[in-house]
Order: C-alpha cells, then structure tokens, then sequence
C-alpha cells in the first residue's frame, strides 16, 4: 500500500519518463524524516535529473511543500541503476582483477559512463544543500 508522498512522486514522475512502468517509489522512515527512493529506467534517468539537476530540484521542492502540508520532512533520492545495463564494460576499479573486461564484440563501446559520473557528481552537490 503506498501512501500520498510516494503516489504523488509516482505520478509527477511517470509523466516525465519514457517508461513510466518502471517507475518505484520506495518509502523509509529515518530520524531525519521520510526517505523516498525513487528508482526509474536507466534511460529516463537524465530526464528525471534534468539539466544541471533542475528536474531533481524542482522534485525536491514539491516534496518540501507536501511535508509543510503534512508535517514532515522529506528527502528524494534517485537511484542510479545504470550500472544494470547489459552493455556495461567493467573497468578495472570494478573488479579485482587487474584486466579490464573485453565486450563480446571488441569494439568499444559508449555507455555514457562519463556522463553516468558527471551526473552522479552532480546530484551529490545537490543532496549537500539544506534548502
């Protein structure tokens, strides 16, 4: 059973995604308020961060306003799952062996690893504010 915090992420954000049944709110309950999990698609995720983290904020904002309404503090979390992908080469900080592992084509290959890292970057900025 989900409740009016995690239906309300549910909704905003299954309107942004290109995949919106792969949208999963989860809910935990810590000393420092609610924690909302926010899981989607590895290809929706720069849609759901946005440019230089606005989506995210404006997320973030929202939840602010719904915990005024409802007297409680929530945080948003979004969860990077793209290291799920099938494509992913694993680079030798991955593993403990020191050869890195070759993909099945020997080609190479551009899964935004970069651009996974910069946004990572990014949203670790954004989760220091305490707006």
């Amino acid at each position: 059973m989900s409740t009016i915090d995690q239906q309300f992420v549910e909704y905003i954000v299954k309107l942004l995604v290109g995949h919106p049944d792969d949208v999963v709110v989860d809910r935990l309950i810590d000393e420092k308020g609610v924690l909302l999990s926010l899981t989607v698609n590895p290809e929706d995720l720069g849609r759901v961060i946005g440019k230089r983290g606005v989506t995210a904020q404006s997320l973030r904002t929202l939840l602010r306003a719904l915990g005024t309404k409802n007297d409680a503090r929530y945080n948003l979390k979004i969860v990077n799952n793209d290291d799920q992908r099938e494509n992913y080469t694993a680079t030798p900080s991955d593993s403990q062996t020191s050869e890195p592992v070759k993909n099945s084509t020997d080609e190479p290959v551009d899964n935004g690893y970069d651009y996974s890292k910069k946004t990572r970057e990014e949203l670790a900025e954004l989760d220091d504010l305490d707006i």
